[in-house]
């Protein structure tokens, strides 16, 4: 069976792009592959600040795994911050990655671009701590979005580097991206992202996912005018959690006229609720259930450990360091 392994920052509330890009594949998975996934509170602290915002984010991103479906049973579920190996390996890989190399990273360069102030190390060192992460558990597959397949291109030409230095040692993992949800469309049409706060959160209140959908951004065309759906941010969204006969029944009323985007926002926050109906109740209740939530991590813990720290132990010997 083939392995596959991804993370998630717990840097903010869950929204569909995190969701559709990342999560679903993740649960979807589980049934085909050895899944490993990781809650990467490491990663975070390039942008959270606010300890207890930590500590609660990835609290809430355990159980939202659950809520939508994850099994500890069949996949692993850890937190970086507790496998000491992923910032041992990272060192070693660090003193092999050339600074040229890693200021071609996207994220480096955006920052650098819109004109971050101080940009920091951490940013700078990102995809090397990535590499580290995904090298140590030997996957086949890393689910991931469009805007992160670099990232594994990264870890692949780390890893061939280390290879070639100190003999066969790593497996070069493939990315695995969805071209349905490579980009999810935020409310305003860019990447949905909380960076450009156009996010649709699905475990906010109700009042609040409404707020949002009513806020995505549309064109001038009159009501009674025809409208292209494949234009409409709206649409955009809701295709990605409707049926096929309720997109072509949707795109039907868009294309005939005498609609407006009003009514299709509500057509998609209706759909939204729906969709997640299950997963919100499932969500409030594991809230109340501490004790089991972290029984899960603390086990997915171990499970993590054992296979990190069997694979630092040949890292170690390959550079001398046993």
């Amino acid at each position: 069976m083939k392995r596959s392994f991804s993370g998630i920052q717990p840097s903010g509330n869950i929204h569909l792009g995190n969701y559709l890009g990342a999560i679903k594949q993740h649960i979807d998975l589980q049934n085909t592959c050895e899944g490993i996934y990781f809650i990467a509170d490491l990663h975070s602290l390039t942008t959270v600040r606010d300890p207890d915002k930590l500590r609660q984010q990835t609290f809430d991103i355990l159980v939202t795994y659950l809520a939508l479906g994850f099994d500890p049973e069949k996949s692993i579920i850890f937190r970086q911050s507790e496998i000491s190996e992923h910032t041992e390996l990272f060192w070693i890989l660090d003193c092999l990655t050339s600074v040229p190399f890693l200021e071609r990273a996207h994220a480096w360069k955006d920052a650098k671009e819109k004109g971050k102030k101080e940009p920091t190390a951490g940013l700078l060192n990102y995809p090397v701590l990535m590499a580290a992460d995904i090298l140590l558990y030997s996957p086949d597959l890393v689910p991931v979005g469009q805007d992160q397949k670099q990232h594994v291109e990264i870890a692949r030409d780390i890893a061939q580097s280390f290879n070639s230095t100190f003999g066969e040692t790593f497996k070069l993992p493939e990315p695995l991206i969805k071209d349905e949800v490579k980009t999810v469309p935020g409310t305003d049409g860019q990447k949905m992202s909380k960076s450009y706060g156009n996010t649709i959160e699905i475990f906010a209140p109700e009042s609040t996912i409404k707020k949002q959908v009513m806020g995505i951004v549309t064109d001038s065309t009159p009501v009674e005018n025809p409208k292209d759906p494949q234009k409409c941010n709206i649409f955009g969204i809701y295709k990605l959690l409707a049926n096929k006969e309720e997109i072509k029944e949707l795109e039907s009323k868009y294309r005939a006229g005498g609609f407006g985007y009003g009514e299709a926002k509500k057509i998609l926050l209706a759909k939204i609720l729906e969709y997640f109906a299950d997963a919100r109740e499932k969500y409030d209740k594991l809230h109340n259930q501490k004790d089991f939530i972290y029984e899960i991590l603390e086990e997915g813990n171990k499970k993590a450990k054992n296979i990190a720290g069997k694979m630092m132990e040949t890292v170690r010997k390959k550079v001398g360091l046993r």
